[in-house]
């Protein structure tokens, strides 16, 4: 990437070299004195700065010695770095205000009064220039997002703390949605239709993962970040690294290999994407289609930490989890060996808490039983029943015998009865019965008939007799 810039006396750039330096930074053999009428230009395009900006010391001692001017310059006569970088701010200040258009590569807006665009070129990537808005401007600059492709009124600028060159914006206009973002929307839209995003695909990270796998670029700040952390957390932990290309041509489908590589491994648990942060068109290849579909047939868990927490990338809504930062994918995936160690004293704690509970509860429950009058003389328990089972005995005799006694009673005065009304006694006392020959009992005169034969039942015996006659 090329920025132009100025620092610390010299004038950068990759591709310079055949530029006119008159043109470019004023004329430096002209003397001093003849760059004064400049001043004003270059106190207002320095109101970046919350100093003023910075000239020469005409008491120091150095500044009375410094030639007047830059082709009388030498190495027992050289410029201090505040005269040359005050130099080039006035001879920028004459520069003409013009219009520049390109796309948002960045822009930091957070500071009250003030927004920071990193402007890239719409057709060489590559290049970019750092602008700078101030008051309204930066309020109307601050409603812009990245990709956006701006037109930019301005003029150059140089910030002579640092001498750094930057485009003063004056008036900013949104010409269109960058292409990039754009696509990458459209992407987005086309795989959420698919559901490749759905929450029910995403899968669970193990709670004691065992073997990372990671993909990064090498010697990458984040590769340092996940291993320190996860180090720290579980010393244990195994990291393989896969290295990639982490932007550009080559990044896609080095992470497609490597993901595929790393999910066909059996050992490794969860695989970790990691990258630092970055411009929007540097993460761009963290939301290739390729990179997003390989992940969603990725049978290990996969964790997103790609750039900031403000940046996104597509490779952020396929993944199984998203960490902010590649810090925070360590914390996020890896326990900490601390707090589990905290979290088994306290189980240890609680456990010997409810043994000791327990253990006292059934000893005091056993006291109970070799207390209880009633487990020590089982007897006892009965002596209640066994007396009510006497009386209940006692009364039922009682009952039984009364019962016996009445009914006994009533018997004998029923057999008195009986024998006193039987036939029998009445031919104890001299009577007889009569019946006739086909045995019915006689009691009327009127019923008998001279000759008839009749049978008589006495007190003893039985006999036969004829009537003679019959008188009514």
């Amino acid at each position: 990437m090329r920025r132009i810039f100025i620092f610390h006396g010299f004038l950068g750039a990759d591709n310079l070299s055949n530029c006119n330096e008159k043109k470019l930074i004023h004329n430096f053999s002209e003397p001093l004195d003849s760059v004064d009428s400049h001043r004003q230009a270059g106190n207002m395009m320095n109101m970046n700065s919350e100093e003023p900006p910075l000239q020469p010391d005409p008491s120091s001692s150095v500044a009375r010695q410094v030639v007047p001017r830059a082709a009388m310059t030498s190495p027992e006569h050289p410029w201090p770095v505040t005269m040359a970088s005050w130099t080039f701010s006035q001879a920028i200040s004459t520069w003409p205000s013009f219009w520049l258009e390109g796309q948002i590569q960045e822009i930091n807006a957070r500071r009250a009064g003030s927004t920071y665009i990193t402007l890239a070129d719409s057709q060489v990537s590559n290049t970019t220039l750092e602008v700078v808005a101030f008051g309204a401007t930066s309020a109307q600059a601050a409603q812009f997002h990245q990709g956006d492709r701006v037109l930019i009124h301005g003029k150059p600028n140089l910030y002579q703390r640092f001498t750094k060159l930057s485009f003063l914006a004056q008036e900013i206009r949104r010409i269109g949605q960058g292409d990039l973002k754009q696509q990458i929307e459209e992407l987005r839209k086309k795989l959420k239709g698919e559901g490749l995003f759905d929450a029910d695909r995403k899968l669970a990270l193990p709670e004691f993962p065992h073997h990372i796998g990671l993909i990064c670029a090498p010697q990458a700040r984040a590769e340092g970040d996940v291993k320190r952390n996860a180090m720290l957390r579980w010393p244990t932990i195994q990291i393989t690294s896969e290295y990639v290309h982490v932007q550009g041509e080559s990044c896609p489908p080095d992470v497609i290999a490597a993901v595929k590589k790393l999910d066909a491994d059996p050992d490794i648990d969860v695989i970790i994407i990691a990258r630092g942060g970055g411009a929007f068109a540097d993460l761009v290849g963290f939301s290739d289609e390729g990179v997003v579909r390989a992940v969603s047939e990725c049978s290990t868990p996969v964790v997103s930490a790609i750039g900031h927490e403000d940046d996104w990338t597509l490779l952020d809504l396929v993944a199984d989890l998203r960490a902010s930062t590649p810090t925070d994918a360590a914390k996020r995936v890896v326990p900490d060996v601390h707090e589990q160690l905290e979290l088994i004293d306290q189980l240890r704690f609680t456990l010997q808490s409810d043994l000791q509970s327990l253990v006292t509860s059934q000893l005091q429950l056993m006291h109970g039983y070799l207390t209880n009058p009633h487990l020590t003389h089982p007897m006892s328990m009965l002596e209640p029943y066994s007396q009510q089972l006497e009386r209940l005995s006692e009364r039922l005799n009682v009952s039984l015998h009364q019962y016996v006694d009445s009914e006994t009673n009533a018997i004998t005065r029923s057999q008195a009865t009986l024998t006193a009304l039987s036939p029998q006694k009445t031919l104890d006392r001299g009577y007889s019965i009569i019946r006739d020959e086909d045995g019915h009992v006689l009691s009327d005169a009127s019923q008998l008939s001279s000759g008839q034969l009749l049978a008589l039942l006495l007190r003893h015996g039985s006999a036969t007799a004829r009537v003679e006659n019959v008188h009514d």
